[in-house]
């Protein structure tokens, strides 16, 4: 990945499992309103907040999110997670960026219901030390302060309220059912040829 002129970068983490529109929307719309250069979509290996059992798709995963953002030139994606292995903490990803991307302004694009867990993470102070949070509304949840002690370290931003998950999408492909206009067409075909979520 190029560091040419990259002095605003973002950094969206997920399991991505599987990666769709509503992750591609809620990035442009934060690309814009931030005037980032580069949004890099970050697969989990294992998430800490999430069921076991990913690392099987890791590989997958990643895959799908390369076929998601390639046709967009301020996305990109970091296999830094996968490669890594084991439990997937954001403080360990945030200062391998900051290391790798010397000089460059890091933001951390996470949602308001992570926000809302956010002093329970792995070194959260770490965390804001190296990046600013971008705190993004989902559904049921409101993008805006809880009196936590990082609302400080917080940009709250909207973005459109798209009721697309990826739970739902693998269920609809276990039964099935078309997940046209749900994922980018080349991850829908990436499901349909190694049989995912079946």
């Amino acid at each position: 990945m190029s560091r040419i002129n990259m002095k605003r970068i973002g950094i969206f983490g997920g399991t991505f499992n599987p990666p769709h529109t509503g992750h591609l929307i809620v990035a442009e719309r934060i690309c814009e309103q931030l005037n980032l250069d580069k949004v890099f979509f970050i697969p989990s290996y294992i998430s800490p907040h999430k069921k076991k059992g990913e690392n099987k798709l890791a590989l997958h995963r990643l895959r799908m999110v390369r076929l998601a953002v390639r046709l967009n030139p301020r996305f990109g994606w970091s296999n830094i997670e996968v490669k890594r292995k084991g439990l997937s903490f954001t403080y360990e990803t945030v200062e391998e960026f900051h290391r790798d991307f010397p000089g460059s302004k890091l933001f951390l694009i996470i949602g308001a219901d992570n926000f809302s867990e956010f002093h329970t993470w792995k070194n959260p102070e770490r965390i804001v030390e190296l990046a600013s949070l971008v705190v993004m509304n989902r559904p049921l949840f409101k993008s805006g302060p809880t009196n936590r002690k990082f609302d400080k370290n917080a940009r709250f931003v909207s973005v459109p309220d798209i009721q697309i998950s990826s739970s739902e999408i693998r269920r609809i492909v276990r039964q099935r059912k078309s997940v046209r206009y749900l994922v980018p067409r080349q991850v829908s075909e990436y499901i349909e040829r190694n049989k995912l979520y079946r």
